[in-house]
């Protein structure tokens, strides 16, 4: 990958926030089987769809959901590079977050299975409950205001369009991650990379910073 001084600028960011599911992990979820067993139309957007349901439904359906999105966090891995590149952010001292659609515990399980939890402050793992979801932006600013620094010197790193358009909402740079290299959204995209053991690899050098892995609190 051939970087601008823009995108080395991005890359010397110290405040990352990555997507889970598809970024972190393996791509595994199969949406339109998930859309079919919670009843929600071809190509619609489930947890809009959950949420115009009547109450008694809607928690029956988001219980269903939990439990479909539990089973998947129990057989999903890492992604290729995505240990590697969580290190090296670590070791230079990056401050880092997870912006997920899914819920809270279910993303700490799956840091816990993919070998990433110590390097996550649990503060900084926002799930659907705790932030309004994906393309909302206020995950993102909820961040920063935690972090004490703007949505501006953030870095939103996602497989999809929702994680793109929540970075640019947000002002954060954007970094999309697709391994078929199809890129579809460049409009919304600072930096495109067909893993993240490429972005590691474009990590400009920079000081390592000793210190001890993030314990959950």
């Amino acid at each position: 990958m051939t970087l601008s001084g823009r995108h080395a600028d991005i890359l010397r960011r110290g405040h990352w926030i990555f997507d889970l599911d598809g970024t972190l992990t393996v791509a595994i979820h199969d949406f339109a089987s998930i859309r079919k067993a919670l009843g929600v139309p071809p190509g619609g957007d489930i947890l809009e769809h959950l949420e115009a349901l009547p109450l008694e439904q809607a928690r029956l359906m988001r219980q269903k959901l939990v439990a479909i999105e539990e089973e998947l966090a129990g057989r999903t891995e890492a992604a290729c590079g995505a240990v590697g590149l969580v290190q090296k952010l670590h070791g230079r001292g990056t401050r880092l977050g997870v912006l997920t659609r899914n819920t809270r515990d279910n993303a700490l399980a799956t840091l816990r299975r993919i070998g990433l939890q110590n390097f996550f402050a649990e503060r900084d793992v926002l799930g659907r409950e705790e932030a309004l979801a994906k393309p909302d932006p206020d995950g993102i600013y909820r961040l920063a205001r935690e972090w004490g620094v703007p949505p501006s010197a953030l870095v939103m790193v996602g497989d999809y369009g929702f994680d793109l358009e929540t970075g640019r909402a947000a002002g954060a740079a954007t970094i999309h991650v697709d391994t078929s290299r199809a890129f579809r959204w460049p409009e919304l995209t600072d930096i495109a990379v067909g893993s993240l053991a490429e972005l590691a690899l474009a990590l400009p050098e920079l000081p390592v910073r000793p210190c001890s892995p993030v314990r959950a609190r």
